[in-house]
């Protein structure tokens, strides 16, 4: 305990320090008073995390606020198109990025070639480099906590959705070409940050237009995070390294739930891994960790239960268009599961479509939607509303 208050002290007055020189004069208000989404610093990115067929790729950081409505800073980057803006701004992607792992490392703004996180994030960026070279800002958020102070409470929802919705504010304060209509969009962790965006991003930023929200293989049922590993469910193993990226981002949401405290001697270097390394390094952990001996007997799961049952996408109610896709051999984002939470979803009135790809992995569907996703994308942008069709 003594190591981790020690960095939230630094972290604090990282932020203090990093505030004071971007952004503030003798006449702006500190932090705490300026309007979520105000801009930073930005400069500009020539890295693997840059999209190459932007006119330009900038690193910024900006306010937003976390799930209790604190002020927070996060980065992430702004891709601009070339040319010349359209009448009334180019259009935005706000893309929301899958699971990267919990370390400021792993933030996808900090790629590189070779970089911890670079075999995923290589993917999306080849994916989303089709929408700047079509004309389309994209902005990509690095969410709470990855790369800039606090823990990241992973797939806390509230939290990765203003980041979602605030990027885009802060790029329009970036570029004054940028415009005011945008879609959500997103990828596993990132897929369940769209649904909440597509729940609560109209009525958080009611001077933008958001026109509709995209899901890939959206992430869901936390809440049965303690009893699946205590059950022994199929694909224990490669859920696993999963584990303690939940474990620590629901204690950065809640310090009352002690991510140590859970596990047993032989599962506890899962999170050892998390804190210092990425995805990548928690399988390596994962893969030395007997699926038997990972809750410790007797651990207190009640709250890590109740915390992530409110994080839950079945209960939103969606206020945007929204495009759920699934591919059929996701063995980390089953079918079966996305199919019911869309149909909750859809029984709730809200405006879902929804897709499954025939032989389509949890990355491969990034690819395998694109064409039905830039057709749902031009629908929306356009004013119509794509039928709700739910399987």
């Amino acid at each position: 305990m003594t190591r981790l208050s020690g960095r939230r002290i630094v972290v604090a007055l990282a932020l203090s320090s990093v505030v004071a020189a971007s952004a503030c004069s003798e006449s702006d208000p500190p932090p705490s008073e300026r309007a979520p989404g105000a801009l930073v610093s930005s400069r500009p990115l020539t890295t693997a995390a840059a999209l190459p067929s932007a006119a330009r790729t900038d690193l910024i950081t900006y306010l937003s606020e976390d799930a209790a409505g604190r002020t927070i800073l996060v980065s992430g980057t702004v891709a601009i198109p070339r040319g010349d803006a359209p009448d009334g701004g180019w259009p935005v992607i706000s893309w929301a990025h899958g699971t990267t792992g919990v370390g400021d490392a792993c933030a996808p703004s900090a790629d590189t070639v070779g970089g911890p996180a670079h075999g995923y994030l290589s993917r999306t960026t080849a994916m989303l480099d089709r929408w700047v070279a079509d004309g389309y800002v994209v902005v990509q958020t690095d969410y709470e906590g990855l790369g800039t102070p606090g823990g990241h409470p992973y797939m806390n929802g509230d939290s990765a959705a203003n980041t979602v919705v605030d990027i885009v504010r802060a790029a329009r304060e970036a570029d004054p070409g940028v415009g005011t209509r945008w879609t959500a969009m997103g990828h596993s962790q990132g897929g369940h940050a769209a649904l909440f965006t597509a729940a609560h991003g109209a009525e958080r930023a009611p001077e933008l237009e958001l026109q509709g929200a995209v899901a890939y293989a959206p992430g869901s049922r936390t809440s049965e995070t303690a009893a699946y590993f205590e059950t022994g469910g199929p694909g224990i193993a490669q859920a696993l390294s999963f584990l303690p990226v939940l474990l620590l981002g629901a204690e950065a949401a809640d310090p009352d739930i002690a991510a140590d405290a859970m596990l047993t001697d032989a599962s506890r270097p899962l999170l050892a891994a998390a804190r210092t390394g990425c995805m990548d390094d928690v399988r390596a952990a994962a893969a030395t960790v007997p699926v038997d001996q990972v809750f410790a007997p007797g651990a207190d799961v009640g709250r890590l239960t109740e915390y992530f049952a409110t994080q839950e996408p079945e209960a939103l109610t969606l206020t945007v268009p929204t495009l759920v896709v699934q591919g059929t051999t996701d063995v980390l984002v089953s079918r079966q599961i996305t199919d019911e939470v869309t149909n909750s979803l859809c029984s709730k009135g809200s405006p879902v479509s929804y897709e499954v790809y025939d032989g389509a992995d949890h990355r491969g569907v990034l690819e395998a939607a694109h064409d039905d996703v830039r057709s749902f994308v031009e629908e929306v942008s356009s004013g119509e509303a794509p039928a709700a069709v739910c399987s």
